[in-house]
């Protein structure tokens, strides 16, 4: 499975091509946003969800400036370059969610773009995936989300 993963000023942008276009924005949660559990700086509104024991093609690009999507335990690091598509993979073997950062300084808000990988069995994947085409997409369509205007 493909997952497109975007760097913006600040925060990450997912697309799932493979699974009907579905796209979203994952932001950092804010102090009070957070639940009992959450890790600080490092929790965000919408994780990138995959399954476990799948491989998991991830493409990156930049939308503004170079980002560094990097996520330790599945051991990438790959830069999202404006104009450019760079490639890595990871087999995620256990169900949980694993944390990362931009890893390329980006400007001021550079140390508030996690990254959350959620990785689900291949049934909560499945379940995840129809929720996801109704929440992240109207008529067949994927709303723009526009994170400028909403703030």
């Amino acid at each position: 499975m493909t997952v497109k993963a975007t760097g913006k000023q600040w925060y990450w942008s997912y697309n799932y091509p493979d699974n009907g276009q579905i796209e979203f924005d994952s932001l950092m949660l804010k102090e009070g946003e957070r639940k009992e559990g959450q890790p600080r700086l490092l929790a965000v509104d919408n994780e990138m969800v995959v399954p476990v024991n799948k491989t998991v093609r991830v493409i990156t690009t930049g939308a503004d400036v170079i980002h560094s999507f990097a996520v330790p335990s599945f051991g990438i690091k790959i830069d999202a370059v404006p104009g450019r598509i760079n490639e890595t993979w990871f087999k995620a073997t256990r169900e949980g969610i694993y944390y990362g950062q931009c890893s390329e300084l980006c400007g001021k808000d550079h140390a508030y773009m996690p990254i959350a990988v959620h990785v689900v069995s291949e049934q909560a994947f499945a379940a995840w995936l129809e929720e996801a085409k109704k929440k992240y997409a109207r008529d067949g369509v994927v709303p723009a989300t526009n994170v400028a205007t909403a703030q």
